[in-house]
């Protein structure tokens, strides 16, 4: 029998995701996000939208916030930034994976929000430096009830978000230039993909800034909706 671990702090509750239909919970391991995989964002955002290899970043696991948790306004930033995004839950890992298997691994799907210090980004951007204050913050990964994934096949339809009722983005997800698959497979090359790890897919044109007190929502065809109030 193995003797239980002595830490001189308590560890932190891990952070999960509610399921839709069951009292379980997903746990979190890591989350990995897509840069400009739409091609429209891809050009509002100054980019090249051809299919030139998907690149991530990453945020940190209690990043997260599900239905009914704060997600406040974050300090030291004159702009956040809003971007609605199909969310895909892994069951399973490993390394190189093919883009053939890589839909084998999924658990479910969710609708989620990039949340984004714009300026932060724009000044890493300009000096060359990581993405991780711009993206990694506390609270930067609002994210809805996950939907397991139903006989293998790959979510399709709308995906948009509103503004204290103003629709602000409208796409497709047919629109990825990458899709689910695809993106897997490339992560796996990177990293070894383990169960719990969540895969940001990238946004549709139409970002924009938020403010204290705005109420968005979220909706991806098929899969969910996200939402939340900014305090």
């Amino acid at each position: 029998m193995s003797q239980a671990t002595d830490f001189v702090i308590a560890p932190a509750e891990r952070p999960s995701l509610p399921i839709e239909g069951t009292s379980a919970r997903f746990p979190v391991r890591r989350i990995y996000c897509v840069g400009q995989n739409y091609g429209a964002h891809a050009r509002e955002m100054g980019g090249d939208p051809t299919r030139t290899p998907p690149f991530f970043f990453s945020k940190p696991a209690d990043a997260v916030r599900v239905p009914g948790e704060p997600v406040p306004y974050p300090s030291a930033t004159e702009r956040l930034d809003y971007e609605i995004e199909l969310v895909v839950a892994l069951k399973g890992g490993g390394a190189n994976i093919s883009p053939e298997q890589a839909l084998g691994l999924v658990y479910g799907y969710a609708a989620g929000v990039d949340l984004t210090r714009r300026d932060l980004q724009a000044a890493a951007k300009k000096e060359g430096r990581p993405w991780d204050a711009s993206k990694g913050f506390d609270a930067s990964a609002p994210i809805g009830v996950l939907r397991r994934a139903e006989g293998g096949g790959l979510p399709r339809g709308r995906i948009h978000l509103d503004v204290n009722g103003q629709t602000k983005q409208d796409g497709q997800l047919a629109d990825m230039i990458w899709n689910v698959a695809e993106i897997i497979a490339k992560a796996s090359q990177l990293w070894r993909l383990e169960p719990g790890d969540l895969i940001f897919t990238g946004t549709p044109h139409g970002v924009g800034p938020l403010s204290r007190g705005d109420r968005v929502e979220g909706g991806i065809e098929g899969v969910g909706t996200v939402s939340f109030t900014l305090s």
